[in-house]
């Protein structure tokens, strides 16, 4: 018996190509010195695998000793866990993608980043509760700002706009804030309400300021948006304020005239506003056509 030939590909199919591995070694600098990162092809993937070249941005950026010294977190006990150790310790969680203090439970027996970034060992979940506890509120909102300013600060002075919003978090446990107010995801739900403010531009979030669930509407936004614009120097402020139809009330609108910054935002269209729209169309050389 005569097996039949192997048919062929069309003309122009391309083979599977063969990729070999990177086998390179990369040099990365941490704060426990230098290391070599070489890729294993047959390795189950981890999340924080790419973790060793954020550690060597933050030191080369300056961006991490600093953070910690500024930190306003003093132990008196000389049995006391070390400053770096306790917000080290939140930072891994956070990048992990935690949301509650018991998940640094699962990365507590992490040494290998712990140790890139200069730390000595990660502390349980109740250390980390307690540290941040002793921080004055006052006085860590202040220190979060100060280093977040300077990530942003070089981006201010090329022309950009903000972006104004509100988000409301459906709250499932007890916490502090957590009120009913309006839910459209979670209609009777407890929720938090994040009014952010973003460098349209880059997607890049300037603040976010956490409000009780029962405040989204822009006025509880425009305090801090005020705060923040007076923090810049006026050569760093946006083109203009952009933000939805919540925005486009006269007391927003108002209190952005008078501090000399320009806007754009929606406005709902209420009887006078559809009123002084046909005024400004119908004059000036405009001409309403009746739609049929």
């Amino acid at each position: 018996m005569v097996r039949p030939p192997k048919p062929t590909p069309p003309k122009g199919e391309l083979s599977e190509m063969k990729k070999d591995p990177l086998s390179v070694k990369l040099e990365v600098d941490s704060f426990d010195g230098k290391i070599h990162v070489e890729w294993e092809p047959e390795a189950s993937v981890t999340p924080m695998g790419q973790l060793p070249f954020f550690i060597q941005f933050l030191k080369t950026g300056h961006r991490f000793e600093p953070w910690i010294n500024d930190c306003p977190l003093t132990y008196k006990s000389p049995n006391a866990p070390q400053k770096v150790d306790v917000i080290g310790s939140l930072m891994l969680s956070i990048l992990s993608g935690h949301k509650r203090y018991a998940h640094i439970g699962t990365i507590i027996g992490d040494k290998v980043n712990a140790q890139l970034l200069g730390m000595k060992k990660i502390v349980s979940d109740d250390s980390a509760r307690r540290g941040l506890k002793k921080i004055d509120e006052d006085e860590g909102v202040e220190w979060m700002q100060k280093h977040l300013h300077l990530c942003f600060d070089p981006l201010l002075t090329i022309p950009w706009i903000m972006d104004v919003d509100v988000t409301v978090k459906t709250i499932y446990g007890h916490q502090e804030g957590a009120v009913n107010g309006y839910n459209p995801h979670k209609k009777g739900r407890p929720s938090h309400t994040y009014h952010s403010y973003m460098m349209a531009n880059l997607k890049l979030i300037l603040e976010v300021e956490v409000r009780p669930g029962n405040q989204s509407q822009s006025k509880y936004s425009l305090p801090g948006l005020m705060e923040l614009l007076n923090r810049l120097p006026k050569r760093c402020w946006p083109e203009f304020v952009r933000g939805d139809c919540d925005w486009g009330s006269d007391r927003v609108m108002s209190e952005l005239e008078d501090a000399g910054c320009h806007y754009l935002f929606k406005m709902k269209k209420h009887d006078n506003v559809k009123k002084a729209i046909g005024n400004a169309h119908c004059s000036g050389g405009w001409v309403k056509y009746d739609n049929h």
